[in-house]
Parts: C-alpha cells; sequence; structure tokens
C-alpha cells in the first residue's frame, strides 16, 4: 500500500490530532520514543476501548468511510484473549470496504491497538517461513563459531529481505556495538570489524528492543501521520505504542539514518537470557517495504539465532567452568595435603595461574606478601589488597583497574587488571590475580564521542561514519564470568580448609591445655614436696659437718660443700618452679596499681642487696598506671630490673633506664641496659622455662624469671618482648591492655605499691 497522506475529510469535525508530549531534543536519553503519537504511513491504526470497543483514536489516514467500515468489521470478530503488552497477535487478511489488509492486534493495559497494512499475495511454498527452515536452520547447526553464526544469519537476513547491507553485531560490557558479520551489496560502506558507540542507542531504545524485537523504517523521509482522537483529555502520552510495529520513530534517529546514507532500515533484537545481546542490523540506500510474512519470517530468524548463540555461549561457559572447576579441585587438594596456610598457593604456581589465566598472583595475610608470575612491588600490592578489602566484598574484578584504583597507574604493564578474593572479614587476607595491559586498536564507524547541541539546543547525531580509529590504554584481557564465578567458588572452598584447620588446631590447643593442666597440677605437686627434701639434704649435710666434722678430711669437707650448693641451688629451681606454676593456677584480683611508685621500690630494694653496686638509673617520670595484679605485676617487674642489674655489672658506669609505653595495644614498661646483650637469633628462647643464654658460672640465675614475667603478663592479655646486642646492651618490655571505661577497677584509686613491697 502506498503511504496515504492525512486528510481532513477522513478526521471526524470533533476529533483532534494527538500532540506529541514536549520533547527535550537536547538529549537523546529524554525522547518520549514509546509514546510518538504518530504512526508511520505505510499502515493504519484504529485504537480501541478492550471491554466495549468504543473508539479511542484512529490514525489520520482513514479516508472517512473506511474507518467506519474497518469498526464495523471488527465488531463482528471474535478476537482472541490478549495479554496487555503481549507480543501483536495476527487476525488474518480481512476486507475493509473492498481494501484487503493483514490485521494485527495487541493490547495494553487501557486500550486495544489493531494495526492494519495492506495485503501481499500469499507465497505459498516459497514463502519466507518455510525457507528459513528449510535452508537456514540446517546451515545455523552447522555452524561451528560465533563468527559462523553470524555471517550465516546475516547472509540470510539479506536474502530473505532484499537490504543492500545486513550487519548482525553484539554489544559488549560498555553497550559498544562490535560487528561480527556483513553481507553487502557493492556499494555499500563496509563495517565489518568496526564499532558502533553506545550513545547511538540510548537507554530507552535498549529497553523497547526487549519489549519490541522487530522494528520496520520503510522511509527515512516519511511524514508521520497523527493519532487522532475525540476525546479533548486524551493526550499522546495515554497510548503506549512499544509493541506497535507502525509506531512513528524519533526524527533524531531519522535523522541518523540519512546522514549514514540509509533511508530503510531494519532490525532484530537478539536476546539472550533476557538481555539485549546484540542486533541484525539492515540497511538500503533507498526505502524498502517488507511485507507480513517477511518480517515474521526475519523476528523468526533473529529467535533462531539467539537460540543457537544461547546454546553455544552457555556450552562454551560448561566447559570452561569445568576445566577450572578441575584446576580448583587440584588447588584444593594439594593445599588439603599441606598445612592448609594459604601462602601454600603460590608453590602450585602453574595452577594458580591457569586458574585465572593470569601473569602473576599474590596471597596477602595482614602484612605479608607471598607472591608468583609477574606482580607489583611488594609495597603496590599491600596498598591495593588494602584497597580492594575497603570494599567489604567477596570478589572483586575489574579489567580496568586504573579508573577505580589511581595508584594503578604506576604498574599498569603488569597489573592493569586484577581478580581478588577476600578470605577473611577480620584480617587483610586476600588473593590477587594480575593481568597486564593490553593495548588495544579500536575501528569505529565514525567518531564515537557525542555531537555536542546545535545553538537551539536541539541534538544532532554524528554525520560521519567513516573509520575512526582509536588506541585504548590501560586495560587488560577482561574476566569471563567463569573466572569470576570459580575465583567465588575457590574462596568458598578455602574457606571451608581454612575453617576446618581452624577447627583441628583449636582441638590440639584444646587437648594441649589439658595437657598443660596436668603437667601444671604435676610440677606443682612435684615441686612442693620436692622442697622439703632438699631442705633435708642441706641440714643434714650441716649435721655432719658439726658433729662429725673432726673426723672428715679436708676433702670430704670439700665434697659436703658442693652437696650443701647442689642441694641450695636445687632447693632454688625448685621454689621457682614452685613459683611459676602457682601463677598459672592463681586467680587474678586486678586493680590500678601505680608503676613509678612500684619502681622506685624495686629500685631502693636492690640497692639494699647490692650496696656496693652503683647503678646510673634513669626512670621515666611519667610511668604510667596499670591494670593488673598488685603481686604478680611486682613479680615481673622485679624479675626485669634484677635482670638488667645481674647483666650489666661488669659494666662501668652501670645504666639502666626505665620507660613508659603507650600504644594500641595498650601500656606498658620498658626496661633498657648496658650490659652484655645477646645476639637476636635467640630472642624467641629468652621467655622459656629454663632457657639459659649465659653460663650459669657467669650469672648466676635459675633461668626461669624471664618464662615467670611471660606468662604474669600473658594472663593479662599482654605482650612482652625482647631486643638486643651481643656486647651492646638488652632491651625488655611489656604491655597490658587499656582499661575499658566504666570499669569499677578503671574508676579506682591507683595503690601505692613501692613502699610497701620494698
Amino acid at each position: 500500500m502506498s503511504p496515504t497522506p492525512a486528510s481532513p475529510s477522513a478526521v471526524p469535525p470533533a476529533a483532534h490530532a494527538l500532540q506529541p508530549p514536549a520533547v527535550d531534543l537536547s538529549s537523546c536519553e529524554l525522547e518520549p520514543i514509546r509514546v510518538p503519537g504518530s504512526i508511520q504511513p505505510h499502515g493504519r491504526m484504529l485504537v480501541l476501548a478492550p471491554d466495549d470497543m468504543a473508539l479511542v483514536a484512529w490514525s489520520a489516514n482513514w479516508p472517512g468511510d473506511r474507518l467506519a467500515a474497518a469498526r464495523e468489521m471488527l465488531r463482528g470478530l471474535a478476537l482472541p484473549a490478549l495479554e496487555p503488552g503481549a507480543s501483536p497477535v495476527s487476525l488474518g487478511a480481512l476486507d475493509v470496504a473492498g481494501e484487503a489488509f493483514d490485521v494485527a492486534a495487541h493490547r495494553s493495559e487501557r486500550h486495544l491497538f489493531v494495526e492494519f497494512e495492506a495485503t501481499r499475495p500469499a507465497a505459498g511454498y516459497d514463502a519466507p517461513i518455510y525457507s528459513l527452515g528449510r535452508v537456514f536452520l540446517p546451515r545455523l547447526q552447522e555452524a561451528a563459531t560465533l563468527e559462523q553464526l553470524a555471517q550465516c544469519a546475516a547472509a540470510e537476513m539479506k536474502r530473505l529481505t532484499g537490504f543492500g547491507r545486513c550487519l548482525v553485531y553484539r554489544f559488549d560490557a560498555d553497550g559498544h556495538g562490535e560487528v561480527l558479520a556483513e553481507e553487502a551489496d557493492p556499494g555499500y560502506d563496509s563495517y565489518v570489524g568496526h564499532r558502533f558507540p553506545a550513545a547511538d542507542i540510548p537507554p530507552q531504545a535498549r529497553a523497547l528492543y526487549l519489549v519490541n524485537h522487530f522494528r520496520l523504517i520503510a522511509d527515512a523521509n516519511y511524514v508521520p501521520v497523527p493519532l487522532c482522537a475525540a476525546d479533548p483529555a486524551l493526550t499522546a502520552a495515554d497510548l503506549d505504542l512499544s509493541q506497535a510495529q507502525l509506531r512513528s520513530v524519533s526524527p533524531i534517529h531519522l535523522e541518523y539514518m540519512r546522514n549514514m546514507g540509509t533511508l530503510a532500515s531494519m532490525s532484530v533484537s537478539i536476546v539472550i537470557d533476557g538481555r539485549l545481546w546484540g542486533l541484525i542490523s539492515c540497511h538500503d540506500h533507498a526505502p524498502r517495504f517488507l511485507d507480513t510474512g517477511t518480517r515474521l519470517a526475519c523476528e523468526h530468524l533473529g529467535q533462531l539465532l539467539s537460540l543457537q548463540i544461547q546454546s553455544k555461549e552457555s556450552n562454551i561457559a560448561v566447559a570452561e567452568r569445568l576445566e577450572l572447576r578441575q584446576l580448583t579441585l587440584q588447588i584444593v587438594s594439594h593445599l588439603a595435603d599441606s598445612d592448609a596456610t594459604l601462602q601454600r598457593l603460590v608453590a602450585e604456581s602453574s595452577l594458580m595461574l591457569r586458574l585465572a589465566r593470569a601473569s602473576g598472583a599474590a596471597v596477602v595475610l595482614d602484612d605479608e606478601v607471598w607472591s608468583v608470575g609477574d606482580v607489583p612491588a611488594r609495597a603496590q600490592v599491600l596498598e591495593m589488597a588494602d584497597w580492594i578489602a575497603g570494599l567489604g566484598v567477596e570478589v572483586y574484578e575489574s579489567s580496568t583497574l586504573l579508573t577505580h584504583f589511581a595508584p594503578a597507574a604506576e604498574f599498569r604493564e603488569v597489573a592493569a587488571g586484577v581478580l581478588a578474593i577476600s578470605i577473611s572479614q577480620v584480617h587483610r587476607h586476600l588473593i590477587l590475580w594480575f593481568r597486564p595491559e593490553v593495548v588495544q586498536t579500536i575501528q569505529w564507524a565514525g567518531d564515537p564521542k557525542k555531537p555536542k547541541a546545535a545553538a537551539s539546543g536541539r541534538i544532532h547525531p554524528r554525520r560521519s561514519f567513516a573509520s575512526w580509529v582509536e588506541e585504548v590504554r590501560g586495560r587488560s584481557v577482561p574476566w569471563s564470568p567463569a573466572e569470576v564465578a570459580v575465583a567465588g567458588e575457590l574462596r568458598q572452598a578455602l574457606i571451608g580448609v581454612v575453617l576446618r584447620r581452624a577447627e583441628e588446631l583449636a582441638a590440639v590447643a584444646t587437648e594441649l591445655g589439658r595437657v598443660n593442666k596436668e603437667l601444671e597440677a604435676f610440677s606443682y605437686t612435684v615441686s612442693h614436696d620436692l622442697r622439703a627434701p632438699m631442705r633435708h639434704i642441706a641440714g643434714y649435710v650441716d649435721l655432719v659437718a658439726q658433729t662429725e666434722g673432726r673426723q672428715l678430711s679436708e676433702r670430704a669437707h670439700r665434697y659436703l660443700g658442693h652437696v650443701k650448693d647442689a642441694a641450695a641451688f636445687a632447693g632454688q629451681m625448685v621454689d621457682a618452679l614452685l613459683d611459676f606454676s602457682r601463677m598459672g593456677r592463681a586467680a587474678l584480683k586486678r586493680r590500678m596499681v601505680d608503676t613509678g611508685s612500684l619502681v622506685e621500690g624495686l629500685v631502693r630494694e636492690l640497692g639494699r642487696i647490692e650496696p656496693s653496686r652503683r647503678v646510673e638509673w634513669q626512670i621515666d617520670p611519667e610511668l604510667p598506671a596499670l591494670h593488673a595484679d598488685p603481686l604478680l605485676l611486682q613479680v615481673a617487674v622485679r624479675n626485669l630490673l634484677a635482670n638488667a642489674v645481674k647483666y650489666s655489672r661488669t659494666r662501668d658506669p652501670q645504666r639502666i633506664a626505665v620507660r613508659a609505653i603507650h600504644g594500641d595495644l595498650g601500656s606498658g614498661l620498658e626496661v633498657e641496659d648496658n650490659g652484655v646483650g645477646f645476639q637476636m637469633k635467640y630472642v624467641d628462647k629468652l621467655f622459656g622455662v629454663f632457657q639459659r643464654l649465659h653460663q650459669a658460672e657467669e650469672f648466676e640465675g635459675t633461668g626461669i624469671g624471664l618464662a615467670n614475667v611471660k606468662r604474669i603478663v600473658e594472663r593479662h592479655g599482654g605482650r612482652v618482648w625482647a631486643k638486643g646486642a651481643t656486647g651492646e646492651g638488652a632491651t625488655f618490655g611489656f604491655v597490658l591492655p587499656h582499661v575499658e571505661p566504666g570499669s569499677d577497677n578503671a574508676a579506682g584509686t591507683p595503690q601505692h605499691n613501692g613502699e610497701g613491697h620494698a
């Protein structure tokens, strides 16, 4: 049917043409393309009330007598049940006052839309829909790759429609369209390998492609036919033409087509899993109309292509996930056979890198980094891990890290993209994979930058579609959904391994605790029971020396002296062991302790024990008040001060400093001397029971003093440390946790312990 211009005689006197909603043409995104209030002129439209078939609106190209005839014809039909929002349903070829139409209808929530297009002769067995099944479908099934599928579809679409150029393209993650296949006649520009920017299809147009999978613009120079209505309250905004085949399109898009040298276009949506995957887009230099049968075949072709692409993508995704899952199982299996610490992952470097197809990977645990392959510097990895941990996500991925994390500019050559999983919400414990920068050269179909609005405020589409090359930097190969998914699965598996390991360690710790208690009870009993025999030995030696001394030789007296000294030392050891055992058994009686007073008293005590010793004490005047058991704290500080005096006695002058310590972990004291010191490689042994770093002949002692300090401090929830160097002195310190505000003890007055214990 040739376009019929609107005729004043076709519109009842009381009717008015619906005015389209006010359009802000300064932005494509603001165009109300679903409610244009007009249709394309190659058909006619009636809008009826679904309940009583009352006329609501009609296209202005109905001749007056045909409009009434069309309404009467519809009244005599038994219309099928139509769901609001569903695709149009064909009512068949119908006669309206001697004129044959292909009629289709669809419903919105409020209205029934009936579209009339001139009937074309039936094609019989040569109908496009049949040839599609006979020719196209077998070829589609034979296509092995996505590119072959696209090429097959482009060729078939061109054969069906006769359009001069048919393109198949898909949208990338940013919405840009990449041309996968093309079938074109001579004289048409080729766009194979080119991209169309996402801005070419604004968001509301993409949404419409999901609702209505077919769109035909038969002539880009057409004059829209307005819809008319008798009800003055009815506006164009009331009539949603989303499902209408005749819907008039955006004037900006018509200008876009003319700039492209295209006077007819047709689009078929490729929808996969409810998302707009791509389009089959056809162009022609001249106006081109398609009959109803061909249009249905084109829409069917799009559905077949969508199913086939979905099937291939699903198969590829399943195969990829199976392969990656096998790698995951191998990694977890290796880890489970080890001590289950995640730094073991880098030992399986090949598996780790293959899992994410990465060039580098790293395991981060707080301030520790273990890496494999090409990775940023340690400090950069830590900074990145800190930033990702702050995002609070379980799995993070980006192939454009630089756009989100500015410091990545310094290491984009090795880590333009990152995939990371967070193992712990408490600790900074992450596993990261890195991909290097891949410089991309993109061929755009015209400059992708959106044209500026004209002086009138109306935006215009670009005028040139010539190849425009852009070099893109700062990107890596993107992470596939399967890689991201398997990273999440690996995270769950690793958490399971870590938790299982933690449970095993907890069980071991419980058992060790039980054994420790038994050993503690045993050592308490033994040390308690040995005190009396040790004293008896010393007493009997004295008794023998007094009663039988005259009959004994000098050698016998010397031997008895050795026995007495050994018994006395053994007694000291037993006493120290008993004290050590008691410290693990006695309940803590915490209160605020004035350590300034405590240190002052202990210094006087040590001075009275060794009055000849001249020590230069440097005591911080602001030593902190600590929340601790006063008696046990005194034992700990006495041991530290006594050790400093003992191991610096060969120095002249002998200097000992006592300083206050304040930090996030709490407050405490630090004692530094200028004595003999020790080698740091033995620092872990210092706080062990009966551990000595010097000969007993050089410095007396039982070797249990520092063990007592450690046990006392740890029972208070604090920590101890030591540092030193041979011949340069040593420093021992401890901190106890801060007291929570509001604690009863915290509000108490610190006790002045120094005078009472010195």
